[in-house]
């Protein structure tokens, strides 16, 4: 099943969303000094094509440099992203079948605006099984 709703997923918002987080990681690796928001945009881009059987769990020990990075995200490239995904939410919550595409997408605005001090894991990781 999470193969059909990542293939879903991929045709229908997956693709374009992390192409923005391609480019929003390109721009800040070109800046040099945002290469640690860069990494973390590709490794979001990677979550975001293939969301469906992985998680987004906090990392232990990120403390208060994640968070201060999380402010500079926010404002190079954070707020841009996060309105891709409730305007792509939107348009996917139109139809019956793309609503829990639309509710998915609605789970990644966190992720968009507050990359540092999180991992990507299996889900069977993330809950302990």
């Amino acid at each position: 099943m999470q193969l059909v709703l990542n293939v879903l997923w991929l045709v229908l918002v997956g693709f374009w969303m992390a192409l923005g987080y391609i480019i929003a990681g390109l721009i800040c690796c070109v800046l040099i000094v945002t290469i640690p928001w860069g990494i973390a945009s590709f490794r979001i881009a990677s979550y975001v094509l293939w969301p469906f059987g992985r998680e987004a769990v906090e990392k232990p020990g990120a403390g208060i440099p994640s968070m201060l990075g999380n402010v500079v995200w926010i404002i190079v490239a954070g707020w841009w992203l996060a309105l891709g995904h409730i305007f792509t939410s939107i348009a996917l919550a139109i139809t019956i079948i793309g609503i829990p595409f639309a509710w998915a997408n609605l789970k990644l605005v966190p992720i968009s605006l507050f990359p540092l001090g999180r991992e990507i894991v299996s889900s069977d990781r993330a809950f302990g099984y």
